[in-house]
C-alpha cells in the first residue's frame, strides 16, 4: 500500500500530463497552469530536503574531520552567509527586483555575491577543466584508423578556423570550419538529441506504467 499510492498518483498525474499536452483546450490549460503552481509548492519542500541532507552530509564530514572537511566547513559557511543575506534583502515580491542587504552602513544585493564570488569560482573551475579537455582530445584524436583520422582532421580544422591565425593562413578557413560545425557536426548533435528524447520518452513511460520503480526508495 506505501508504494501502491505513489504509483496511483503517478500514473494519473502522467496520462492527464499527456492528455492535456495534445488538447488544446481552455480546461487543459488551466489544469497544466495549476499543475505548475503545485510544482512550485512542492518544489520549495524539495529545497528544505536539500538543504537538509547538505548539512547533514557536511556536518558529518565535519564532525568525523574526514579528508577535505575543511571544504565542507566553506560550503556551510557560504550556505548560511548566502541564507542570511536572502533573509536580509531578497527580492521584492511586488516588483522583479533585488532588495539591497544593509548591514550596518554597508549596503549590497545579493548578486554582488554571486558576481564576486561564484562566477570567479566557476571560470576557474572551467579553466582547470581545459587541461582535462586537452589530455582526453590528445587521445581521443590519434590516427589509429580512418574514422580517427577523420576526426583528427576535422577537429583541426575548427580549431584553427576558429581563431585569427586561420584567416590569416586561409581566407576560407573559417567558412569551412563553420560548415564543418553546421552540417556533419549538427547532424551528428541531432541523432545523438533524438536518442536522448526517445530514452527519455521510454523512461518516463516506465515510471508512469510502474515498471520502472526505484524512484520509490526501492528496487525494481
Amino acid at each position: 500500500m506505501r508504494q501502491m499510492i505513489p504509483r496511483l498518483l503517478c500514473l494519473v498525474a502522467g496520462i492527464a500530463m499527456i492528455v492535456q499536452f495534445f488538447i488544446p483546450h481552455a480546461i487543459s490549460e488551466t489544469v497544466f497552469s495549476e499543475s505548475l503552481r503545485w510544482v512550485r509548492i512542492i518544489s520549495g519542500f524539495a529545497l528544505v530536503l536539500g538543504v537538509r541532507s547538505v548539512v547533514f552530509h557536511h556536518g558529518v564530514k565535519v564532525k568525523r574531520r574526514a579528508s577535505g572537511w575543511g571544504y565542507s566547513v566553506v560550503a556551510l559557511a557560504g550556505m548560511v552567509v548566502m541564507a542570511v543575506v536572502g533573509l536580509l534583502g531578497g527580492v521584492d515580491p511586488n516588483a522583479p527586483k533585488l532588495i539591497p542587504t544593509s548591514i550596518g552602513s554597508f549596503s549590497f544585493h545579493m548578486q554582488t555575491l554571486y558576481e564576486s564570488l561564484m562566477v570567479p569560482l566557476g571560470a576557474t573551475m572551467f579553466a582547470t577543466l581545459a587541461f582535462y579537455m586537452a589530455s582526453a582530445a590528445y587521445r581521443a584524436f590519434r590516427a589509429r584508423n580512418r574514422e580517427a583520422t577523420l576526426l583528427l582532421i576535422a577537429a583541426f580544422i575548427v580549431m584553427i578556423g576558429m581563431v585569427p591565425i586561420g584567416s590569416a593562413i586561409w581566407s576560407k578557413l573559417p567558412n569551412i570550419a563553420q560548415w564543418l560545425l553546421d552540417v556533419p557536426s549538427m547532424a551528428a548533435k541531432r541523432g545523438i538529441l533524438f536518442g536522448v528524447a526517445l530514452g527519455i520518452v521510454g523512461t518516463s513511460l516506465k515510471i508512469i506504467l510502474g515498471i520502472e520503480r526505484g524512484w520509490l526508495g526501492g528496487g525494481r
